[in-house]
């Protein structure tokens, strides 16, 4: 079966950009890539239809969501978190659909989880991060190659004391603890790449 890549428009400041709307099951294998093997096949899987709104295109039944690629961002960044963690993961891309930036995103977060509004959920939560380059990626089969992944691990207002993590790896790969003591304190796990 052949594919039509989709190209839609986006009008930003003045400038036409052309998005690169991947098919659906490209979009899916690149982003399970993210999840555990064992998570894959009950995974939710959120990308982008050919209007390059954001949606479900594979509902699953277990306690993962995946993103795929941006099509708006260079380079290739997928990445699957537990569900639970969707209100504060929803709330980011809407803010940012709005058009607000990175740091009014993160305020209004803060706003919001500290007034109740937004909860985020009680102990850890998994988010899964792997990156790699438009060079090492095709686009027909998915394949994403020399990637490397990252792991963060969401611990609501952990501390430096009540965790033992330091403020910053002084190896790598070593567990770190960063922003703690806030809403969004999370234990960030970055592997070395294989050489």
């Amino acid at each position: 079966m052949k594919y039509v890549i989709t190209l839609s428009f986006l009008f930003l400041a003045g400038q036409t950009m052309a998005q690169e709307i991947l098919p659906p099951e490209i979009q899916i294998k690149t982003a399970l890539f993210a999840a555990p093997t064992d998570q894959r096949g009950t995974a939710t899987v959120l990308g982008y239809n050919k209007s390059g709104k954001l949606v479900t295109l594979k509902k699953g039944s277990g306690s993962l969501i995946c993103l795929a690629d941006d099509p708006n961002k260079k380079d290739v960044e997928v990445v699957c978190y537990a569900a639970r963690l969707e209100p504060f993961m929803g709330r980011g891309r809407e803010l940012l659909a709005e058009g607000k930036t990175e740091v009014q995103k993160q305020e209004i977060r803060k706003q919001e989880v500290e007034s109740g509004k937004l909860k985020m959920p009680e102990g850890q939560s998994i988010l899964y991060v792997v990156k790699g380059t438009e060079e090492n990626y095709d686009k027909t089969t998915g394949e994403l190659k020399n990637s490397s992944m990252r792991y963060v691990i969401y611990v609501p207002y952990a501390t430096i004391e009540s965790t033992g993590l330091p403020a910053k790896p002084s190896i790598p790969g070593m567990p770190w603890l960063m922003d703690p003591g806030t809403y969004k304190a999370h234990i960030m796990i970055t592997p070395p790449k294989n050489k």
